[in-house]
């Protein structure tokens, strides 16, 4: 009789711990709440407060129940899976809107009814996100990705998803374009007259140069592949690491590096100066004249324009329904299907976060070697979370940017597509799916100036 009574009791205990989540509300996080400014954010971040951050953020304030032996092992684990998937207070609730990555990261689990996970819910009874939240999380969604795009009406059906058209780009400076244009292509940027910005990416190559590694100034060869300079500016960063935080910081970078262009910057204005045609280019765009500043403005103006416009898949968003084949509606629908717009995601289908590359099996013994490029975000944050990750490469286009991965290790896109899906689905994704996203891959391919890539 007395060992069921301990028994009933433990039961009892148990059962008291997931119950008390019914009626223990957490209360208001100011710190979280410290840029939320209108009502529909706040209802979000009530849902979040309530039902997410116990495991994604490392600052929110735990169940009672969380310092015990067992379940503070658990948790501790739970956080770090959540924050490296979604870190929602930095990713959603800071001063800047939550990136188009977080939105369809968050639009995935609601479709798939996947978050809270069963076992989460089992210790967290009410947890669960109803069909108010769902619809509050979704109006949100929806709202916050209209206004990242320059739309006013949220309720357009096309903000319901999470890829979005190009559009060419507004309000550019023409006669900063043409300027950098001349300059992009122009020798004398680099230490000993050989090299241009586009020699690494060539614009009629995809704007790479579809090289495993670049060669720099004297046929030195970088340890990472050259992305493509098209469609960049609708990146969050610039390089793989996101070490330049926009275009004109990146146009800088290459200029003065030593395996690549092999300049000085302080050289540089002095060897443009006796060119006639740039000194008043610059005198009538500048008042300060010729500067790196001034240069590397003009530059990144001129990269702005690069937006690749028309692909037949952006003709098929647009309401074509006959732009794409039926095997490449099929291949569109298991790239859906597949989550793989959760970071392939917004206008260039990526772009717009870091993540992990390699998150199931080990890709680099796979490979069989590791370099330092392998390191990703870690070689500028040092913070061991950030070993691998990288930021998310663009889909625009790709048909014309190989070789692929931040190792160019391989030119078969199809083998870049079962990389993918066993290291980061953790999916065996069959030959024929890969065959039908393959072809839909290549109804990315855009126009520029009005012509089209080849």
């Amino acid at each position: 009789m007395k060992k069921l009574l301990w028994i009933v009791l433990l039961f009892a205990i148990a059962l008291a711990f997931p119950v008390s989540n019914l009626f223990i509300k957490r209360a208001p996080d100011p710190a979280l709440r410290a840029h939320v400014k209108d009502p529909l954010l706040e209802k979000v971040v009530s849902i979040f407060e309530q039902k997410c951050l116990d495991c994604h953020s490392d600052k929110a304030v735990l169940p009672f129940y969380a310092k015990l032996p067992i379940a503070s092992s658990i948790i501790a684990k739970d956080i770090e899976l959540g924050t490296e998937r979604l870190n929602a207070p930095l990713e959603c609730f800071g001063p800047v809107p939550a990136s188009e990555a977080a939105l369809a990261k968050i639009q995935r689990v609601i479709e798939l009814g996947s978050m809270p996970p069963d076992d989460y819910r089992l210790m967290h009874w009410g947890s669960g996100l109803t069909g108010g939240d769902k619809a509050a999380l979704m109006a949100w969604i929806r709202a916050t990705r209209a206004k990242a795009n320059g739309a006013v009406d949220a309720r357009d059906p096309i903000y319901a998803r999470a890829l979005l058209p190009l559009a060419a780009p507004a309000g550019l400076n023409a006669d900063k374009v043409a300027l950098g244009r001349k300059l992009y292509h122009d020798t004398r940027l680099s230490g000993d007259n050989t090299l241009s910005c586009a020699s690494c990416h060539d614009l009629r190559k995809g704007g790479t140069d579809q090289a495993q590694f670049s060669t720099g100034i004297k046929g030195q060869k970088g340890g990472i592949n050259a992305p493509t300079v098209f469609n960049a500016t609708h990146a969050f960063v610039q390089f793989w690491d996101g070490r330049a935080a926009d275009l004109q910081e990146q146009a800088a970078g290459p200029v003065a590096n030593p395996v690549e262009m092999g300049a000085k910057w302080e050289d540089v204005p002095a060897k443009l100066k006796p060119d006639k045609e740039y000194v008043d280019a610059f005198a009538k765009l500048y008042p300060e004249g010729i500067t790196k500043a001034s240069i590397t403005d003009a530059i990144a103006t001129f990269e702005k324009s690069l937006v690749t416009v028309n692909s037949r898949f952006d003709q098929f968003l647009l309401g074509k329904a006959d732009a794409l084949t039926a095997d490449e509606q099929d291949g569109y629908r298991l790239f859906l299907d597949d989550g793989c717009y959760k970071c392939h995601v917004g206008q260039a289908m990526g772009g717009k976060s870091f993540e992990k590359f390699g998150l199931h099996g080990d890709y680099y013994a796979d490979r069989g070697s590791r370099t330092p490029a392998d390191d990703g975000r870690f070689s500028v944050t040092k913070k061991e979370s950030d070993r691998h990750k990288f930021k998310v490469p663009t889909l625009r286009n790709i048909a014309l940017t190989f070789p692929y991965l931040h190792d160019g290790s391989t030119s078969d896109l199809a083998k870049v597509v079962k990389l993918m899906g066993r290291h980061q689905l953790q999916a065996d994704i069959p030959d024929s799916d890969v065959q039908l996203m393959v072809k839909f891959l290549g109804t990315l391919t855009g126009d520029l100036d009005g012509k089209p890539l080849k």
